[in-house]
């Protein structure tokens, strides 16, 4: 008798990834030490698409690949697909919508880098970007900070108003912000999801305090922030060997002599496991988390959604 797998759309992977528990998730993840995921593999498969395949298992529990083919004609240009499996049979558990579970552990990740590394009182929320990442990350840090005014920039001004006007229709305090510069004087955390590759935050404009959040620049040609930025900051990655091999900003500013690979503090498993206290109370301290993305991140989710829709 042939067994139905279950499939999550974006829908249900939505529904069954709430914020809170999703930070808790990667938090336990990253804390236990026990997940493995090696370097992704890249295919070109033609002259305009390419193939990414990012395993990552957990011990002998639990195994998942992600699946993802971008192609620059076509529309959606990203498409990925999530498959869990059941490392005692070998057989798929579950089958997931690969974008939607990127876009929430993305966002999960990010907030969860904060809950160590900005003021437990920051208010003020800086987004950088409108892309498909701007509504959960809203979604995160209102839930997890006590934010009151989230300013959003956007190279498309209309963009950006339309975000802002989405936020708000959802209830948060969002406006749009035409320019970075005076935005980031007022921010309490600046978070950056965009496909930019001059640099948008400029170190010397940021205030005592502050914390960046840099989620783009996932290519060494890519940059959402300065030398100076990366020089002001006390710096943190998600892996350190994704980091080092992929972030754009951050290889440049190590290029530019700005800070070396060595003044890295530490990466998302050491702040959760609390091998490094992170901010450790100091008010004046800039602190800047980099992701580039990683398995992990997946896996975790992925097992919160199906544990999710189980119950």
């Amino acid at each position: 008798m042939q067994r139905s797998i279950p499939y999550l759309d974006a829908e249900a992977v939505e529904r069954s990834t709430p914020m809170p528990a999703l930070i808790a998730a990667l938090r336990s993840a990253f804390a236990e030490g026990r997940h493995v995921a090696p370097a992704r593999l890249a295919a070109e498969m033609s002259e305009s698409s390419t193939l990414l395949v990012m395993p990552a298992w957990r011990g002998t529990d639990s195994l998942g690949v992600k699946m993802v083919e971008i192609d620059r004609e076509a529309s959606p240009a990203v498409r990925a697909t999530y498959v869990l499996i059941d490392r005692t049979t070998g057989a798929p558990r579950a089958l997931f919508d690969g974008a939607a579970l990127t876009r929430r552990r993305t966002a999960a990740a990010s907030v969860l880098a904060a809950t160590c590394l900005a003021r437990p009182n920051a208010k003020r929320l800086l987004l950088l970007g409108t892309g498909a990442l701007n509504a959960p990350l809203i979604e995160a840090y209102v839930g997890t900070f006590p934010i009151e005014a989230i300013q959003i920039w956007g190279r498309d001004p209309a963009k950006a108003e339309a975000a802002a006007g989405a936020a708000r229709a959802l209830g948060y305090p969002a406006v749009a912000t035409p320019q970075i510069a005076p935005a980031l004087a007022r921010a309490d955390i600046v978070s950056a999801a965009t496909l930019s590759t001059t640099p948008l935050i400029a170190g010397d404009k940021l205030a005592p305090g502050t914390h960046v959040d840099l989620i783009g620049a996932f290519r060494p040609d890519m940059s959402e922030a300065d030398g100076r930025t990366f020089a002001r900051s006390r710096v943190f990655v998600d892996t350190m060997h994704g980091a080092l091999e992929e972030a754009g900003d951050l290889l440049q500013a190590i290029a530019g002599g700005y800070l070396a690979a060595s003044d890295i503090q530490g990466d998302l498993a050491a702040l959760c496991a609390g091998a490094h206290p992170g901010r450790d109370g100091d008010e004046a301290a800039i602190t800047l988390f980099k992701s580039v993305g990683t398995a992990i991140e997946d896996l975790a989710a992925a097992e919160l959604a199906l544990a999710s829709t189980q119950r």
